[in-house]
């Protein structure tokens, strides 16, 4: 009898074994904001009793978007426009609605993927300035960028001048063409050229936390230059067949995350040096409590 517990635990063993192979590995590409967003998807999932385990610093996109072909992940968080500019390879025009829909066909009738419910971060381009240069030109939209362009400098890294959906796109569109254009690779080096009037103009994502923090201004692309990059879980179709209640609850965590709580988050671990798992544990501690 005294053997009992011991063959008691090590069928329990066996039984957990494949429970294991069987968690959902939560992927992610190689920065911040996704680092925060594989760990919400992974703490949600496990929060409705359904195993998950995170892959994250995966690689840029298409190396991403390859562990999820190839199974070596089961979901990541994805963005409709990358996804339609490097994988469909499609026209970037039209709207959020549009671009979505384009992108879930071709996944679902091509690559036995399907994109659920997007969130409401829309992680796109973001033209800003200063409240005082906003206030001196009256810069509301890209259109009103266009008269006053001639006389401001603009800081971007080097391909944005030669991209089309970059300077070109900006003179073709909105007749922007800034008197100065100086390449600043790095995003840090964008913003603090900006707040220390080395340049009038910058580039950058509208998730970045330094747009709150420096309370720049947002110009808005009113004629639809940049395309839509609303943040949406990509997940393999046979992950999800097993296992339904994902989307369930992949879907409520969407309705949750907004461009301003993202760019908080964002701050939360790049600013103030929080651990990605312990904001997006906060982050759902929260909204939990909030709801």
């Amino acid at each position: 009898m005294r053997r009992f517990p011991f063959v008691v635990g090590l069928i329990a063993a066996c039984l957990a074994a494949p429970s294991l192979a069987q968690a959902v590995k939560v992927g992610s590409k190689n920065f911040t904001e996704q680092f925060i967003v594989a760990e919400i998807y992974a703490q949600a999932l496990e929060g409705a009793g359904i195993k998950a385990q995170t892959r994250t610093n995966l690689g840029a996109t298409l190396i991403a978007h390859a562990a999820l072909l190839n199974g070596d992940i089961d979901l990541y968080p994805e963005y409709t426009g990358t996804a339609l500019a490097h994988v469909v390879k499609g026209d970037l025009s039209g709207s959020a609605e549009q671009i979505y829909t384009r992108v879930k066909d071709y996944y679902e009738k091509n690559l036995h993927l399907t994109l659920l419910e997007p969130s409401h971060i829309d992680n796109g381009y973001a033209i800003v300035v200063l409240p005082e240069t906003a206030a001196r030109y009256k810069l509301k939209t890209l259109s009103d960028l266009g008269p006053a362009s001639k006389s401001l400098s603009f800081g971007a890294e080097g391909s944005f001048a030669d991209r089309s959906d970059g300077l070109p796109g900006m003179n073709r569109v909105y007749g922007i063409r800034f008197k100065e254009f100086r390449n600043l690779a790095k995003l840090g080096i964008r913003y603090s050229a900006l707040t220390s009037k080395n340049i009038d103009v910058s580039f950058g994502f509208t998730t970045d936390w330094q747009i709150a923090d420096d309370r720049l201004i947002v110009l808005d692309d009113d004629k639809h230059l940049f395309p839509p990059y609303f943040l949406v879980p990509v997940i393999r179709q046979d992950t999800l067949a097993k296992n339904p209640r994902i989307a369930e609850v992949l879907n409520k965590v969407s309705r949750l995350l907004t461009t301003e709580n993202m760019r908080a988050m964002n701050a939360a671990v790049e600013r103030d040096r929080q651990e990605p798992k312990d904001v997006a544990t906060e982050f759902l501690k929260q909204k939990v409590v909030a709801r």
